[in-house]
């Protein structure tokens, strides 16, 4: 056993070395089994002006991987950028390196987690003084609340995008850049009060977990820290960009995913911002309802659903 420990601590110790330690918790946890791949979902829109994204990702717990969902946060003051915690693979053991706030975003292990992070920097706005921009080319923003934003498109490059989740062999081979080496020297810190928050409701709801939900999360992103979930939110949305939902399907879609995040709102008021077993497993039902649908109204065949969207443009004359 003692030489097993010693030469856990060796791994350890070359995990450190060649990856950068960017806050206290540095190498937080290290276990044998890869993260699964990254889901692919929607991003919802920035809620306010001032929010950041901050990229969903696969943590670990005592009943194994589980997704945190991306979500917008409130940096710990102005100026700041977050850049995202990644696992990185050495020595036979997956290494946990946190996210952290910083002037700049650094190394985050060549992970392309998308929404700006394409493995390399951050590509989805910038700080103007005071105030920062968001580049709704590659970030979802709801211009009506959020007025502070560019477009360039100039960052998006028609590569094949790798879902893989962890740094090194198996994964994603990338090392830090001279420039990220630089940031490691500027200040750093942690994770918002907020962000644990989420990552520990995350750990508490089972449909978040990669045994439960074969890599793909009911709750694959937020719009804020215990604000509207946008798993099925974001499903929907793509379903109707892309026409595979028609205006009414919809509209009857979103209604009633509105109904749950209004249960769920009331449940955790009423249960000092938790929701209990029973809730849980009703929460999941209905999701697991509105899955269905979504599939089922996606999946029509084609002839029935061009006359469904024929019937409500008639409707709309």
């Amino acid at each position: 056993m003692q030489m097993r420990l010693k030469a856990h601590s060796l791994v350890l110790g070359l995990l450190l070395s060649i990856a950068p330690q960017v806050s206290k918790a540095g190498v937080a946890i290290s276990i044998t089994i890869a993260p699964p791949v990254l889901p692919v979902y929607v991003q919802p829109p920035c809620p306010q002006p001032g929010y950041l994204w901050t990229p969903g990702y696969w943590a670990y717990g005592p009943a194994g991987y589980y997704w945190v969902p991306g979500v917008w946060v409130a940096p710990p003051r102005v100026g700041l950028l977050w850049t995202p915690g990644y696992w990185g693979f050495v020595g036979g053991v997956y290494a946990w390196h946190a996210g952290y706030w910083g002037p700049h975003v650094g190394f985050y292990g060549g992970v392309n987690y998308g929404f700006g992070y394409a493995g390399v920097g951050f590509v989805g706005g910038m700080w103007a003084g005071n105030v920062f921009r968001y580049n709704t080319a590659v970030v979802n923003v709801n211009t009506a609340v959020v007025r502070n934003v560019y477009v360039d498109r100039t960052v998006i490059h028609n590569t094949t995008v790798n879902h893989v989740s962890f740094n090194g062999p198996g994964g994603i081979m990338a090392r830090p850049t001279p420039q990220e080496q630089g940031f490691l020297r500027e200040p750093h810190f942690q994770a918002t009060q907020n962000q644990i928050a989420h990552e520990q409701t995350a750990a508490r709801d089972r449909t978040q977990l990669a045994s439960f939900n074969h890599g793909r999360p009911g709750t694959a992103a937020m719009d804020s820290v215990n604000g509207r979930r946008f798993g099925q939110q974001g499903r929907i949305a793509a379903g109707a960009a892309s026409g595979r939902l028609t205006a009414n399907q919809t509209r009857n879609l979103e209604a009633r995913e509105g109904n749950v995040n209004h249960e769920i709102r009331q449940d955790r008021q009423a249960n000092g911002g938790h929701l209990n077993n029973q809730e849980r497993h009703q929460v999941t039902r209905q999701q697991n309802n509105i899955s269905r649908s979504i599939s089922k109204d996606e999946h029509k065949p084609a002839a029935q659903h061009r006359a469904q969207q024929h019937e409500e443009r008639r409707e709309q004359k």
